[in-house]
């Protein structure tokens, strides 16, 4: 897949198949419109190519500075590698390119800068200044555009649409076997290992502190996860927590209550990472944040969550491997 940082690095084509949108997660309805995409380049002897967008518009226009993302930049393009499209256009989304109408977008960027020859889009997209731009409205002009434009119907799991939002929100409820249903793979954090205070090793269990790699990144709500730890190509089971560390704060009277922590217990695992790039996949919560009368309590939690977090594993290792 080759990446181009603006369409001005593009060299028009012959026959483009094009789809655009942000495709934060590349979730399954993502994952549709992509198959589409390539089945209809394989049929016509054309070149698939996916528009995106950085930054996210709602982090441009929305006033909504407080918006994580389900994939930082540089993991969905990752992902959309996997998915084994010829191109990768980005353009910067700015307050001016917002203004851009429907007319100009179609002129200027898909038939002039690109080429297309179809135009596949979710049933929901919309694109141009206000949202202009519709199937509708497109289907209507087709022949004068000079391309054919495909709909994808919504896309449903059990009656409920997918959406990113969707996936969003099922991930701040800590609710990660929905969304990674809805994800098509499991909720990942990617990140550094730096130094904690290293109680967890004087509680017998011994923890790597994550510092996740992006401040978009959105990280699932505080609890107790049963989770999977890739290392320099390898792949450990571990639980993961995601908290305040009420019990361990209360105890020690930190004045630190209120900074989340994200420490990773891998299990059968004694070396040294600090340093090194890890990746966690999330595959189910084992139970929300509480705080415990003593340090003796959350051990004795701790166990009961390291069995609960190794039955959760090896449930869920044919649906999520």
């Amino acid at each position: 897949m080759k990446v181009y940082r603006g369409i001005e690095q593009f060299s028009k084509l012959p026959n483009a198949v094009v789809t655009s949108g942000t495709f934060d997660g590349v979730h399954i309805g993502h994952q549709k419109i992509l198959s589409r995409l390539k089945n209809i380049a394989a049929s016509t002897n054309g070149e698939t190519v996916l528009i995106t967008y950085w930054p996210h518009p709602r982090l441009v226009l929305g006033n909504d500075n407080s918006i994580k993302l389900i994939t930082a930049f540089e993991e969905k393009i990752k992902l959309l590698r996997q998915f084994g499209l010829d191109h990768l256009i980005i353009i910067e989304f700015t307050k001016a390119f917002a203004l851009t109408t429907s007319s100009d977008f179609i002129k200027n960027i898909l038939v002039d800068g690109i080429g297309t020859k179809t135009l596949v889009i979710g049933y929901d997209h919309r694109f141009g200044h206000n949202r202009e731009g519709s199937f509708e409205a497109l289907s209507a002009n087709s022949d004068e555009y000079g391309f054919t434009v495909v709909e994808i119907p919504q896309q449903e799991i059990h009656h409920i649409a997918v959406s990113s939002t969707k996936i969003r929100n099922h991930l701040s409820q800590g609710e990660i076997h929905i969304s990674n249903q809805y994800l098509g793979y499991p909720h990942c954090l990617h990140g550094i290992v730096v130094k904690g205070n290293q109680l967890g090793r004087k509680l017998g269990f011994p923890t790597a502190n994550l510092q996740v790699n992006s401040a978009l990144k959105l990280i699932p709500s505080s609890g107790s996860y049963a989770v999977q730890v890739e290392i320099k190509g390898d792949s450990y089971d571990g639980m993961l927590n995601i908290g305040v560390r009420p019990t361990i704060n209360s105890t020690e009277g930190s004045k630190e209550e209120l900074q989340k922590t994200i420490e990773v217990n891998i299990f059968n695992f004694d070396q040294d990472i600090y340093g090194e790039q890890i990746t966690v996949k999330f595959i189910k919560l084992i139970r929300k944040e509480e705080k415990f009368n003593s340090l003796n309590d959350l051990k004795n939690q701790l166990v009961i969550d390291k069995q609960k977090a190794q039955e959760l594993l090896i449930s869920s290792t044919i649906k999520l491997s």
